[in-house]
């Protein structure tokens, strides 16, 4: 009732403060889809088409698997925007439903650059839950939805996302960490670039996909205007991981040692032509380290690339036998070659959950020391230890508001 009563309010307000003509429908709630109707295709429909998204801060809703995956669907809008056009693209607008701590925020959240005091100090302390359930705050509520209102047609008009594919809700990951990994702060993941740079290419290799440093390598340009690796480290990131981005060029560590992070090896197949990396890659793949994952980005409009495909495969198979064969099938998709960047992206979230499940699987592990309580838990080494309106719809203080 008091969400559904926040969500008119606000339409009210954006009515008032756009163009759209009357009758025209300011923003989406889920709970307004029909029983029988097909909830997940129409909010995947939504989500890939809403102007602004409005996830409602609360505990719950960041406990919320349903939630997660809506704001993870949202967000793989903004990354490839940013990917093919290099220009920013935040279009999430958070409202406090009720006050979390910092400490309870996954990375994706935490990362939003957000001053929840523009909405009041009362805002702050109570959320809007707080403000909208006693009338002694009603001049509160309405200064702090009206703000937010202003906020959501400012972003609307000022940011452009691409309209994306509806996402497969069946398969979406969550962008709070998979179930049971509870909330706070993102786990590392690495990825570890191998790819020349302009400076070192093959002979009668084009420069345009490179720059000074193997970090600088982008596959897939033209279509995307982003390195790479920075456009990986945005996925992982809204998977709740800290991204770490590192080249292969630099020191690696002990074969012997115990993983300290999973890890994802992106590799150019270009750069085995070169015999120092074909050298320290096959050494890299004799250690058989299951916690890293190997992705082979190949562009399939590269001309260059097409016409030398066979070659260089059969280079990869020869240099690194155990990874082109280790894993599921998935992974030895992504080893083969994933030939577009929505391919990447798709494929990419995949990749990134066998890295962490192997980790978790080889890293080692230490009892509780003396004097701990049966009660501790065995952990690990290491640092892993338009508008829409899309509640979750088994509670309603975990509700999400896309404008």
């Amino acid at each position: 009732m008091w969400v559904e009563r926040l969500y008119q309010d606000l339409c009210g307000h954006v009515m008032a403060m756009t163009d759209l003509p009357a009758g025209a429908r300011a923003g989406f709630m889920d709970r307004e889809i029909r029983s029988g109707e097909g909830w997940s295709e129409r909010l995947g429909d939504v989500l890939a088409t809403c102007r602004v998204f409005v996830p409602l801060f609360s505990p719950r809703y960041f406990a919320s698997e349903m939630c997660g995956k809506e704001w993870y669907a949202f967000e793989q809008r903004a990354i490839h925007h940013r990917a093919r056009s290099n220009e920013p693209a935040e279009a999430i607008v958070p409202a406090l439903w009720v006050p979390v701590p910092p400490s309870q925020l996954p990375g994706p959240a935490e990362r939003l650059q957000f001053n929840h005091r523009d909405f009041g100090e009362r805002y702050v302390s109570d959320g809007l839950y707080g403000l909208i359930k006693l009338r002694l705050f009603a001049e509160e509520y309405e200064r702090a939805v009206y703000e937010l209102a202003k906020r959501i047609v400012s972003v609307a008009d000022s940011v452009r996302i691409d309209t994306g594919r509806p996402v497969d809700y069946r398969l979406a990951p969550s962008a709070f960490g998979s179930p049971g990994s509870g909330v706070g702060a993102p786990r590392p993941m690495r990825i570890t670039i191998a790819a020349p740079t302009r400076h070192d290419l093959p002979e009668g290799r084009n420069g345009d996909h490179y720059g000074d440093h193997p970090q600088d390598w982008n596959p897939y340009h033209p279509a995307s205007a982003r390195p790479l690796a920075y456009v990986t480290g945005e996925l992982v990131r809204s998977l709740n991981y800290q991204a770490v981005i590192t080249s292969f060029d630099e020191d690696r560590h002990d074969a012997k040692a115990a993983p300290s992070t999973p890890e994802i090896l992106i590799v150019d197949r270009w750069a085995l032509r070169d015999e120092d990396h074909c050298r320290r890659l096959a050494a890299f793949d004799a250690e058989n380290r299951p916690w890293v994952t190997l992705v082979v980005p190949w562009n399939r409009d590269d001309h260059q690339s097409r016409a030398a495909e066979a070659e260089l495969s059969q280079r990869l198979e020869a240099t690194m036998p155990v990874k082109m064969g280790q894993g599921r099938a998935l992974c030895r998709a992504a080893a083969k070659g994933v030939p577009t960047m929505e391919a990447y992206g798709q494929l990419l979230p995949q990749v990134v959950e066998v890295a962490a499940q192997q980790y978790l699987k080889h890293a080692k592990a230490y009892p509780p020391g003396p004097g701990g309580g049966s009660g501790e838990r065995t952990r690990l080494t290491g640092p892993m230890g338009a508008t829409s309106y899309t509640p979750d719809p088994h509670d309603p203080a975990t509700e999400a508001e896309d404008l």
